[in-house]
């Protein structure tokens, strides 16, 4: 396994087209908004649990999985031999790096593995941002029918069919723009490697791929842009370099954007020095 000895910054282009691509549970479901600007906003959770999922199908285990009782896989950690042998002061940072090893997504975004028996803290060598679309989103509001009842007592209240209503919410199409850090400092600390971070990019390419849903309509990855530094430390503030990466309208009078074609990516890779630019896509 290789050590990371580069610093990364990139940006992350996706877009949803008839879907709701992170909805909002303390809003009815509705797809998340900057209330100001009404510009569409993605979390970095919604995100990372994507990265997750695509891990996990690769086959690579995961610390945050569906139905997992983390304190079990803590308390596991501390049955392993080489914690067990430890003094009991040694014992939580034994245990972490054992959790560190195991898990892709442990030394890849971090973890608090205090909940149970002590495995300590894990700061992760990958952040990511909000995404946030590039031009204000509208969400589309359609009642829906279904066509049976859950409950005897529930049609036995129905009159006629058994027609139930209720609501799904759209976004007809947005662009979304994410950005992300990669550090070698934290990724040496909790051994992320070179193949993982090989494995985090294929993830950000494909992750919509393998998690379709009528719900989330038509999403995919349309870029994804990596400036990759010389050293650890870095060569350049990311902001200077985010800025590179532009996105406009084609043509703001033909109406609401409905499609990928409706924008053009402007990527400026003059003079960045000592920085890479590598365009996984885009």
């Amino acid at each position: 396994m290789s050590n990371l000895e580069k610093r990364y910054d990139f940006v992350l282009l996706f877009d949803v087209k008839d879907g709701n691509p992170n909805g909002d549970p303390d809003a009815g479901n509705l797809p998340r908004m900057d209330a100001e600007t009404g510009m569409g906003l993605v979390t970095d959770v919604c995100l990372k649990r994507k990265v997750r999922n695509y891990v996990q199908l690769s086959g690579q285990d995961i610390f945050i999985k569906e139905k997992g009782v983390l304190n079990t896989l803590i308390d596991e950690a501390h049955e392993q031999e080489t914690v067990k042998s430890k003094e009991k002061g040694e014992k939580t940072e034994a245990a972490r790096k054992w959790m560190c090893s195991k898990y892709y997504d442990i030394r890849t975004f971090g973890a608090v593995m205090s909940t149970g028996k002590n495995a300590g803290q894990v700061r992760g060598p990958v952040q990511l941002t909000f995404a946030r679309s590039v031009e204000p989103i509208v969400a589309l509001e359609h009642s829906i029918t279904r066509m049976a009842v859950a409950t005897e007592a529930e049609a036995e209240k129905q009159s006629g069919d058994n027609r139930t209503m209720g609501r799904k919410y759209t976004v007809p199409y947005g662009l979304y723009r994410a950005h992300g850090f990669v550090s070698a400092h934290l990724a040496n600390q909790t051994g992320f490697s070179g193949e993982d971070l090989n494995l985090f990019w294929d993830s950000l390419l494909n992750m919509f791929e393998h998690d379709r849903s009528a719900a989330r309509g038509m999403m995919a990855t349309r870029g994804l842009y990596v400036f990759e530094h010389s050293t650890a430390l870095g060569n350049a503030p990311a902001y200077a370099l985010f800025d590179r990466i532009t996105v406009e309208r084609k043509n703001t009078l033909s109406g609401p954007a409905r499609s990928f074609e409706d924008y053009v990516v402007n990527v400026n890779d003059n003079n960045l020095g000592e920085v890479n630019l590598i365009r996984k896509l885009g």
